[in-house]
């Protein structure tokens, strides 16, 4: 293994942890480019439709019946519904919500959801211990910096190993983030990002379960705790990140510590942040989009599709060749089903992707033969698809720019649609309006939490 040798002559000192505790300490709201700012609050928008969506959820019943059968204060909202909980459970509930449909944020170069993890937390902390607008924003933007920048220096062999970097990621970002409200030196800093090397965790065997966003919930409370311990002085190791036997080469087989500093403070992660339009992995997009268009042509039925061949990155089998799907949370990162589904109905939503949806395509998405083919001069946003029919007839369609992706991304009127009809979806009594205005105008709040009282239901 050579990252631990490369990075024992580096980390001495704790360089890496020591310069990004002095960059969070030191970072100020106009340090923050105007369109960060924006992208930061389009995340909150996107985040709060995304949980919206998935906070009626089976598994969120369950994960909220057992845990609050342990008590604790009823001080954070939930959102989306009538509950509430102490500031952990809500961070966990809220984070469980916004990802348990893969319907939340993607940060392109790492496949990371970066707000998933530190929203809720920043939220039920700024409930608990009032803040304004301004600085959570600010908050927000530092937690995506150093989660995706973590990301980035341990990609692409993290994910490739079965971890899920959301979750691994994610709990730093959100120790980052809870820790500027709560106003952390540069040694707090470097404490929490201490004290969550000690809880980074989350495997990839999990997705298509109800297993799968408990590490995100985890990042969200886990990212509290580790702040509010380095608050109260409980230290961590000098090098959690960069140490021998630190996150960077204990999760990885290739770091590649340039990338957890180049252009810090100048090129923001943030700005690189991506928003579905479909409810599923973001490595099926191209697949799903080219599908959807083969159906609009009316050239042949799903009945008469022999193979369909999949061209496009490594990931995108690596992901999403899961065949003999039988939920709908498996059917989100599965190949074979997203063609199968998006074939014969031509849509793509929350229905498509549900358990009846997986009913209705299952017998074609067994008799469809895929084929993947390989080819990283695809990056995760193209795809080319190409449909064989049984009377020998091909069909392709090459989509380079998926709907949604860094190069065709989705407007603010898009995200503002996406929360109007998620809502209307889960049918919960929510003032739309009021809360997007609400998110816009964040940065001029007195009170962040005022945007949760919009987010949840009145009992």
């Amino acid at each position: 293994m050579e990252a631990p040798a490369i990075l024992e002559s580096t980390q001495t000192a704790g360089a890496a942890t020591r310069r990004f505790s002095s960059f969070a300490r030191n970072l100020q709201w106009r340090d923050i480019p105007e369109h960060v700012r924006h992208e930061a609050k389009r995340s909150l928008l996107n985040y709060f439709a995304s949980a919206v969506a998935g906070s009626g959820e089976p598994a969120i019943d369950k994960f909220i019946a057992t845990l609050e059968r342990f008590g604790g204060a009823q001080n954070a909202g939930i959102i989306g519904r009538r509950e509430r909980g102490d500031m952990l459970l809500a961070a966990s509930v809220n984070a469980m919500s916004a990802n348990i449909f893969d319907y939340d944020d993607t940060h392109s170069p790492t496949v990371i959801h970066p707000t998933a993890p530190i929203a809720p937390a920043l939220f039920a902390y700024a409930e608990t211990k009032r803040c304004d607008g301004r600085a959570l924003l600010q908050a927000l933007v530092l937690g995506i910096e150093i989660e995706c920048r973590i990301g980035n220096a341990v990609s692409p062999s993290h994910y490739g190993r079965g971890w899920h970097i959301t979750s691994t990621c994610g709990v730093f970002g959100a120790a980052m983030a809870v820790g500027a409200l709560l106003g952390l030196t540069e040694e707090g800093y470097a404490w929490a990002l201490g004290n969550a090397s000690a809880q980074a965790a989350g495997l990839c065997e999990t997705l298509g379960t109800m297993s799968k966003s408990i590490s995100v919930g985890n990042a969200a409370r886990n990212g509290i705790v580790s702040a509010l311990l380095a608050a109260d002085g409980f230290s961590g190791p000098v090098a959690p990140l960069e140490g021998p036997r630190g996150f960077l080469p204990v999760f990885s087989d290739a770091v590649r510590l340039e990338a957890l500093f180049d252009g810090l403070g100048e090129t923001w992660e943030s700005a690189k942040n991506t928003y579905k339009p479909y409810p599923a992995g973001i490595v099926l997009h191209p697949v799903i989009e080219a599908c959807l268009e083969l159906q609009g042509r009316g050239a042949f039925t799903v009945d008469e599709v022999a193979t369909v061949e999949l061209t496009g990155a490594t990931l995108l089998r690596q992901r999403t060749d899961r065949p003999g799907v039988t939920s709908g949370r498996e059917s989100q990162v599965s190949a074979q089903h997203a063609v199968a589904i998006a074939l014969r109905r031509g849509r793509a939503g929350l229905a498509e992707f549900s358990d009846e949806g997986v009913a209705e395509a299952m017998g074609d998405a067994r008799r469809i033969k895929l084929r993947f083919i390989d080819d990283d001069s695809y990056d995760i946003e193209a795809a080319r698809v190409v449909v064989h029919t049984h009377n020998g007839e091909a069909h392709d369609v090459m989509v380079s720019d998926a709907r949604g992706g860094a190069r065709n991304p989705m407007t603010d009127n898009d995200l503002e649609d996406k929360l109007a009809s998620l809502v209307d979806w889960r049918g919960v009594p929510m003032d739309v309006e009021a809360l997007t205005k609400a998110v816009w105008s964040l940065e001029f709040a007195p009170d962040a939490a005022a945007v949760m009282n919009l987010a949840t239901i009145r009992a």
